[in-house]
């Protein structure tokens, strides 16, 4: 374990560990905020975004010029790119956040015992919270804000690809800190260090209480593998959307296309169709015109390319390979195979989700039911967008991750999934017999 004693920050392990330890000692002054303070601290960030958008959307020119420069992917490069119209919204959801209930005091089970003591289960700061994540703006301010609402300091290293967005951003939110009388180590940066930084974060504990890794495959097995302070797993999105012999091809039509193309570079984005037989012949065509004109390559197995084939569709399509199956593309690419029946979609699906979200379209009760109960994901919709699986769909305000973990949090997480709990034992002169 790293040695916490921090001596001057000439390095990069004593620069982070004294961020940390920044953090942690500014907590307590959050902590004692009353829920009507901290909603006035977030809607007070929403108007600074807002009003000093010009300085951001700056800064973020300089971020896409060199993600242009060492050619990042489109999809990647969306999540990266802010304007004042995304600006606005991320605003917003600090609005919305504010809006929410504060999680911090809420009982969550309690009783009184035979022998007259009082037992109170509530829920209390976490404390810092570290994240990790990749070319995401707009998960700087809503880790920020969400963590500030549920009481926690937030240590924040969003990758160098998004270093000058992510640095006028900390610095919009750390002035406001200031403005309102509070530390602005509330909300610190680490971006500037580097991998090497996270490295050092990862070894943290004691001053961190719990790291949330959010981006790519690679990442999040970085941290999961290595870190000594714990994690709450987020994961890729190999989604799935089934579509059953019973579907209403009206409906699925424009699900299908809302999933994939809305925005490609999301963790629940489609990333592979499953079509019924029964219903292939009829459905792959309908399907595949609206994804063809949105620019979407299709990577089919043999019986999907046949039937795309003698259709005469104008989408392109190449050979589905082993690989395709477990791809998170975020981009206009999408796997496509045929399947005998739900056995066969639940088999795909159980072998080669990432356990983010998946979605079955059907009018069959009885699919639809098996659908929900047997697919072991995070999210499991029927006859709904995969799109819809976020934590700002939710009604959460914001989310600052979907977790594919089983422990603590699963799913989009919003407040509750970001604090933790005490006992509080009130008695009366009790002893223990």
């Amino acid at each position: 374990m790293v040695d916490l004693a921090l001596p001057t920050a000439d390095t990069v392990t004593d620069a982070v560990l004294a961020a940390a330890r920044a953090a942690r000692d500014a907590q307590p002054t959050l902590a004692r905020l009353h829920r009507a303070e901290k909603d006035a601290l977030l809607l007070a960030m929403a108007e600074a975004l807002v009003a000093r958008d010009a300085e951001i959307v700056a800064a973020n020119a300089l971020d896409l010029a060199a993600a242009d420069e060492a050619g990042m992917a489109a999809g990647l490069r969306d999540r990266l790119a802010l304007d004042p119209e995304r600006i606005t919204t991320i605003a917003q959801q600090l609005r919305d956040a504010a809006a929410l209930p504060d999680p911090i005091g809420e009982v969550v089970r309690g009783s009184v015992l035979a022998n007259g003591l009082e037992l109170r289960q509530v829920r209390v700061p976490m404390g810092v919270i570290g994240m990790v994540y990749e070319a995401r703006p707009n998960v700087t301010v809503d880790a920020a804000g969400l963590s500030l609402k549920a009481g926690s300091a937030v240590v924040l290293r969003g990758g160098s690809a998004a270093l000058h967005s992510n640095t006028a951003l900390i610095g919009v939110l750390r002035d406001v800190l200031v403005e309102r009388g509070l530390p602005a180590d509330l909300v610190v940066g680490i971006d500037e260090h580097g991998r090497d930084g996270v490295d050092v974060l990862m070894r943290a504990r004691g001053l961190v209480d719990v790291l949330i890794p959010r981006g790519g495959a690679g990442l999040i097995r970085r941290v999961v593998e290595n870190s000594l302070v714990p994690v709450i797993e987020t994961g890729t999105g190999t989604t799935h959307v089934f579509v059953d012999a019973s579907a209403d091809l009206d409906q699925a039509e424009p699900i299908v296309l809302n999933a994939k193309t809305q925005r490609v570079g999301v963790c629940n984005a489609l990333e592979t169709l499953l079509v019924h037989r029964d219903i292939a012949e009829e459905a792959l065509p309908r399907l595949a015109g609206p994804l063809a004109e949105a620019g979407v390559r299709l990577h089919a197995d043999e019986r999907a390319a046949a039937l795309l084939g003698a259709a005469g569709t104008s989408a392109e399509v190449v050979p589905a390979t082993e690989e395709d199956w477990d791809l998170e593309y975020l981009a206009l690419e999408l796997a496509v195979r045929v399947v005998d029946n739900l056995d066969e979609a639940l088999a795909h699906i159980r072998a080669h989700s990432s356990g983010h979200t998946e979605s079955i379209l059907t009018r069959d009760l009885e699919s639809q039911r098996r659908f929900l109960d047997e697919v072991d994901s995070a999210v499991v919709m029927a006859n709904a967008s995969t799109r819809f699986s976020d934590g700002g769909e939710f009604g959460f305000g914001a989310e600052i991750g979907i977790s594919t973990q089983k422990l603590h949090a699963r799913g989009p997480m919003g407040l509750p999934e970001i604090t933790s709990t005490k006992w509080l034992v009130v008695g009366q002169g009790h002893v223990r017999p």
